[in-house]
């Protein structure tokens, strides 16, 4: 089968080729794509560009299958999605294993199967006591479906924290109680060896990225609380270990390599969309052709005001 493609030819460069998908085999089927978020683990490979050649990414497809190998009992028509890689593209080829079954009712347009299984795996894993005190440091994509998802439960309070006025109101608007610019957050929100014990959270999830938002989460966490590590760190960080220590903080890294453990969340979250508790929807904030690709991931790097989240509509 022959197939459009985007590919990446060089640094925040892309172009659409016609490339050849191999037919399916045993385990395996072909899924036409609808959709593919932008994610921005991507990010640093379209920046900079392998030396070694061109490249095909996109991971967080959902659409219909259109052929399948010996084995697979999906049958041709019915809506999927899951970790896909790569996906850039008109069609893509995938394990049985990656795919899980859209529920009647959701829409595959907004339904973002991986990142949903990505963050429901995090907060599988994630204790979060009833009437807990929780906050959300990073309130891109993630940060902003953790927040959703953690509105589901029992929390007591919900508290968000980004930089950027944008991104705080959009935590407002999807769960949070309430949301603060980490330069203005009270002393309350802090815990340390002189804090009184009131002060902090039972509960901090670290959804930014980023070496300010994992030091800022660590003193945010009550002693005996949790830190959850849900953004993705590409670079080596430096973590404050007497301090952690000295908590005897639960560090849970909340990110899912094992197949079977992200495709049993991504249903889950995806049962939670067609119930009507989490709304990806409203976090789809730019649309783009498969020909936009490159302006796409500028949109993710410039971060736009008002931007969550970037999707291709492939058809």
């Amino acid at each position: 089968m022959r197939t459009r493609a985007y590919q990446l030819v060089a640094p925040g460069r892309g172009e659409l080729v016609t490339a050849e998908l191999p037919e399916p085999g045993p385990g395996q089927l072909v899924l036409r794509v609808r959709t593919n978020g932008v994610c921005a683990s991507d990010l640093p490979t379209w920046a900079a560009a392998a030396a070694d050649g061109p490249s095909r990414l996109g991971h967080e497809p959902a659409g219909e299958v259109v052929a399948t190998g010996p084995g697979v009992t999906i049958a041709p028509g019915t809506l999927v999605g899951g970790r896909i890689a790569p996906s850039f593209a008109e069609h893509a080829l995938a394990d049985l294993d990656d795919v899980v079954v859209l529920p009647d009712g959701v829409d595959p347009a907004v339904a973002l199967p991986e990142p949903l299984g990505c963050v429901a795996e995090g907060l599988r894993r994630t204790p979060v006591p009833l009437g807990a005190h929780v906050a959300v440091v990073g309130l891109g994509f993630m940060g902003l479906v953790m927040t959703q998802l953690l509105r589901t439960t029992g929390v007591a309070r919900l508290v968000a924290v980004d930089p950027r006025d944008d991104a705080r109101r959009a935590a407002v608007a999807n769960g949070a109680d309430t949301a603060h610019d980490p330069a203005q957050l009270p002393a309350a929100a802090f815990s340390g060896e002189d804090s009184p014990a009131r002060h902090g959270f039972d509960v901090v999830v670290e959804a930014s990225g980023t070496q300010a938002g994992l030091d800022l989460a660590g003193r945010m966490v009550r002693p005996h609380g949790a830190l959850s590590i849900l953004g993705y760190h590409q670079s080596a960080r430096e973590v404050d270990l007497r301090g952690w220590n000295w908590k005897a903080l639960d560090v849970v890294n909340a990110h899912v390599r094992d197949r079977a453990l992200l495709r049993a969340s991504t249903a889950a979250a995806l049962e939670l969309v067609a119930a009507g508790r989490l709304d990806p929807g409203r976090l789809i904030t730019h649309r783009f052709r498969l020909d936009q690709a490159d302006a796409a991931f500028e949109a993710l790097r410039s971060k736009p005001d008002g931007f969550v989240k970037a999707v291709i509509d492939v058809y």
